[in-house]
């Protein structure tokens, strides 16, 4: 796993290196702000710091990551569509806010495909469900069984609608 996540860092990095050789100035000038839609902690945001950590190396300028949750993703999404496009606010998106979210949601702040340029994948993410011990299922299927034959009886945690474990 660590060689992946190390491989696809290299990728994103030469990906902005050789976007920054074409440019005509030198890039970057200044510090980048990678802005994850999400709340601090999550798994975005852990892929999101180590990202950072190896752009600031290899790039040579500070790469901030900057938190704006909200609205499944669509705050901090909004707020780099309409950034102006130099490079130098990046998003960290993911599936909930390119592809559930326009899908979910009538009034979009941005457009999911025309309003960003893709750079590269970070990591394919995989979600779990757990259940405490006292819950009387062993699968999926027996959980919502469950919980139809016990309406109010369960909780669950989630990160809003449209996000991935809704």
């Amino acid at each position: 796993m660590k060689s992946i996540v190390k491989r696809l860092l290299g990728g994103v990095a030469a990906l902005a290196l050789c976007a920054a050789a074409h440019a005509a100035d030198p890039y970057p000038q200044k510090p980048i702000t990678l802005i994850v839609p999400w709340a601090a902690g999550g798994s975005t945001d852990i892929l999101a710091r180590v990202l950072s950590e190896h752009l600031t190396r290899s790039l040579g300028q500070p790469v901030i990551v900057d938190n704006k949750p909200g609205a499944s993703g669509n705050i901090g999404s909004a707020m780099v569509a309409r950034a102006k496009p130099d490079g130098y606010t990046l998003l960290v998106g993911s599936m909930s806010t390119h592809a559930m979210n326009p899908a979910l949601m009538s009034n979009m702040p941005f457009r999911g495909v025309e309003d960003f340029t893709p750079l590269g994948l970070l990591a394919y993410v995989t979600n779990t469900m757990v259940v405490h011990p006292s819950v009387p299922a062993q699968n999926l299927k027996e959980l919502i069984t469950y919980a139809k034959a016990n309406p109010g009886k369960l909780a669950y945690a989630s990160a809003g609608p449209g996000s991935t474990n809704t």
